[in-house]
């Protein structure tokens, strides 16, 4: 995946955190995706919209777009414009109750988001799984807290986050909040390459939210933080 092709689309306006496309190229150039005619994916938690064009334009695939914060009107005006409406279907709805028919996703992607919602042990057998075809593949890259500081989330990060420093967990920590299933083939999760890029493209910013994170980046985002990515492998029909 080259970045340049995605670069006028980065923006203050677009970006709502670090860089979500050098998120999604790390998972992209890690698990490379293939399909075949008909296959569909949700992005889930798309925010402005910046992944769901570049999963659209890098596979090809139709594009279900779901965000609860930003409206489907305000995504599909900015889809238009971005000439690839014909390809994305904006949604906005709450990620734990979703309305789509079971086993329609080849690939779930869900960038910047999955932790706000999904921090809970059976959330995923529950409220994801039903909607994936099997042999799919899903794909979370999210913000997290380092591997060694285990558990410590709100007593490093709360001066930060606050009361939400409780959604920070660890690789470790998120493959074991997955949980497995007969459904499922194996778990991986990791720290990330791309934390220094991606959080350089959203600082760069004029943000009012970019400019409040610059002011704890270095005493605690930086030594405490990282990006967590999550693949999940369904396994094949029996």
């Amino acid at each position: 995946m080259n970045l340049g092709d995605y670069k006028a689309y980065v923006s203050a306006e677009t970006m709502m955190g670090p860089n979500s496309v050098r998120i999604l190229a790390e998972l992209f150039d890690k698990y490379p995706l293939q399909f075949v005619s008909g296959d569909m994916i949700l992005d889930l938690g798309c925010g402005t919209g910046l992944t769901s064009i570049v999963i659209a334009k890098e596979t090809g695939a139709k594009v279900f777009a779901n965000d609860l914060w930003i409206s489907a009107e305000e995504n599909e005006k900015r889809f238009a414009k971005w000439g690839v409406g014909g390809q994305i279907t904006p949604i906005c709805e709450d990620a734990s109750h979703l309305h789509f028919e079971k086993k329609l996703f080849r690939v779930l992607i869900s960038i910047d988001s999955y932790h706000y919602f999904a921090g809970k042990k059976g959330f995923f057998q529950e409220k994801i799984l039903p909607f994936m075809k099997d042999d799919g593949v899903v794909m979370i890259g999210i913000p997290g807290l380092k591997e060694k500081y285990i558990g410590r989330a709100e007593e490093l990060l709360s001066d930060w986050l606050g009361n939400d420093a409780h959604m920070f967990k660890s690789p470790k920590q998120w493959k074991e909040l997955i949980g497995a299933s007969d459904r499922i083939e194996s778990v991986k999760t990791w720290e990330m390459d791309c934390f220094d890029e991606a959080w350089d493209d959203w600082l760069g910013t004029n943000n009012k939210f970019a400019l409040g994170d610059k002011r704890h980046f270095e005493a605690i985002i930086k030594p405490y933080t990282c990006f967590v990515g999550i693949y999940i492998k369904m396994k094949k029909a029996l």
